[in-house]
Formats: structure tokens, sequence, C-alpha cells
């Protein structure tokens, strides 16, 4: 799809939309192409690949969505739609990377659509999302799609620097063809998170709810979201160095404000991938409970899998994977969130910890 736009014989559309679930190589590719369009025609073409790789490069832009849960007029306004017509610093082309197209809001949308419409002949654009049906039809229809499919289970485990084969083999599975998210569950965070994820599926099934495991998993989404927060104050305290002091105030304001979107991104996204491990638990459970065994993910865990499947009705524990993963949608709507814990735990227990046959 790429290589009649690959430099240095090939011609580059104005806009393309990069779509595929998350690890699949999209922001890699991008960064590629990225590398490859502004070092044409250079003297030192290593030297500015070297740059965009370190996001250094002046006529390359890269924006992330600075909302909670969707991206702000603020984050393309200056960024893309007033910086676009501007001419290149030192390369021949500028490059905008805009990750997340999926939380534009109509709003935004509008914005951008000009712009996609009518860029100069300068300027080329890379949006990604992790599903094309989740974009805007306007957007969509105004980029050359790049179709990127999810990678095997084979081929992450492959790819990940583990010493425990086996371990190394329920993280590829459990990552659903996110390389990235795979060898963030084989470190010490992923694998603490996993346990507490299991630790809230399986406390459910053995009717221990009263222990209130998902104030584990809470805190842990909090800690998450905390560090993510310091870190972006930190970077825009660095910054704040460089204006002029009639402005600090006023950024001073928006990096706060930014912060707590961040911190409210971050805590949501590890809540969700929590309940996501919680939800794929409940149906290695099934397999096992439906004689499938080999169809289980977290392969690693086949004696707790089999302990927690023995004399379960099957109707019942696929009754709980739907029910976490309507929790996970709720999630994403605002509600409280150690409210819909609770509420989903006891409802699991009721409906998993009496639900064995006979």
């Amino acid at each position: 799809m790429l290589e009649p736009a690959w430099p240095p014989r090939g011609r580059a559309s104005h806009a393309y939309l990069f779509h595929g679930p998350s690890g699949t190589g999209k922001r890699a590719v991008a960064r590629a192409l990225a590398a490859a369009l502004l070092a044409e025609g250079a003297s030192d073409q290593v030297a500015v690949a070297e740059r965009v790789q370190r996001g250094a490069h002046p006529d390359l832009t890269w924006v992330v969505p600075s909302g909670a849960n969707e991206m702000l007029v603020g984050d393309i306004e200056h960024a893309v739609v007033g910086a676009v017509a501007r001419t290149p610093f030192e390369s021949s082309r500028r490059v905008f990377v805009i990750e997340g197209a999926h939380t534009m809001s109509d709003q935004v949308a509008n914005r951008l659509l000009k712009t996609l419409e009518e860029p100069p002949a300068f300027a080329h654009l890379i949006l990604l999302t992790h599903g094309l049906g989740d974009v805007l039809p306007t957007v969509a229809s105004r980029c050359q799609h790049v179709r990127f499919d999810p990678l095997s289970p084979l081929r992450i485990e492959q790819g990940l620097d583990v010493g425990d084969r086996l371990l190394a083999r329920a993280c590829s599975r459990l990552a659903l063809g996110d390389a990235g998210l795979a060898a963030w569950l084989s470190g010490d965070a992923g694998q603490a998170l996993r346990g507490s994820a299991e630790g809230f599926a399986r406390g459910a099934l053995a009717g221990r709810t009263a222990e209130r495991a998902w104030l584990g998993v809470l805190e842990q989404a909090k800690g998450v979201g905390v560090l993510a927060g310091e870190q972006a104050l930190a970077r825009s305290e660095q910054e704040l160095e460089l204006v002029p002091s009639k402005e600090r105030k006023r950024l001073q304001r928006e990096a706060g404000e930014a912060q707590r979107r961040i911190e409210r991104r971050e805590r949501t996204g590890t809540l969700d991938l929590a309940l996501g491990l919680a939800e794929l638990w409940l149906r290695d459970v099934w397999c096992v409970a439906e004689g499938a065994p080999e169809l289980v993910y977290a392969v690693d865990r086949s004696r707790e899998l089999s302990e927690d499947a023995a004399g379960r009705a099957p109707a019942r524990l696929l009754a709980g994977v739907e029910l976490v993963a309507a929790s996970r949608r709720r999630l994403a709507l605002n509600v409280g969130e150690e409210l819909a814990l609770e509420a989903l735990a006891y409802r699991l227990e009721e409906l998993l910890a009496h639900g064995a046959v006979g």
C-alpha cells in the first residue's frame, strides 16, 4: 500500500489513515514514512532520519489527544490547522501525524476538514486509529486507507525478551495482537496488574467478593494515572522556563488541566485493561469447562484454570464474560469507578459462585 509513496521514486498522498489494532506498527510505520519524506533531498539523510526518530525534526508535528477520552479542538487548532500552510523549516515537506483519529468530535473534524481536502503540496497528514469504523466518515473519506492487521501470537512471542517461554506465550496470547501490550504484560508492572485482574475474577468465582479485590485494581490504576500526570507536568514546567513571564500563569493553568486529563485517561485505560484481563480469565475458564483447554490464552495458569472450571456450568461462565464486557463499556461513560467495580464483583459472584453444575 505504501510502496508507491516511498521516496525517491514514490509520490506520497496528501493524507493517509492508518487503521488497525494497537501494537501492530502504525506509529512505527508513520515515523518511518515521515523520516523518508523529510530526508528526501537532504545531504545527510541518516541524520534526518535519526532526528525524526527522536521527535526532534522541526518539520514533523506529532499530535496526541489531550482530552480524557477525546481529541480537543486545541490539539489540532494551532499545531495542524494553523501551521499546515507555513513553509517547511529545512526540508522540502512537512509531515503531521495525528493519533487517535477515532476520538475526534464533529467540532474537531470540521476544523480539520479543509486541511484534509486542500493541504499545501508540501504537506502530508497521517492519521492513526484503532478502528476504522469509529472514525467520522467525513474524515475517513478524505484519506487513503492503510490497514494494519493484528500480529500473530507466535510472532509476538518470538519478539519478547522473556526467559520464561510459557510466560511469553501467555502474554503474547493475552495481548490479542498487540506486541507493545505483550511486552508490558511480561514486565513487573504488567504482571502485577494481571495478578490483580485475575484475583478479581477468581474472587467472584470463589465467593470471596467481601475481600474487595477490586480495591487493588483501583490502586494500581490510580498509580499509573498519577505517574503519567506527574511526568506530563514535569515536561510542561521545563517548557514554561522558556516562555515570557506574562504568559506563565495562563500556561500553568493549562498545564494543570492537561495533567488532570492525562491522569484520568491513563487511569481509565488501565482499569479497562484490568477488566479486559478479568474477562479473558473467565473466557479461559469457560474454554476449560467446555473441554477445550488447548484454546486458553493464559497457558501459564493451567492448574488455576482447571481449579476454577471444575464443576462450573459453561453457560454461566459465558454470561460472566458478557457481564464484564458490558461493565467495560459503561466505564467509558464516566460512571463512578469504584462503585462500578464493586457492583460488577457482586453481580459476578451471584452469577458464578453459585453457578456450579449440580
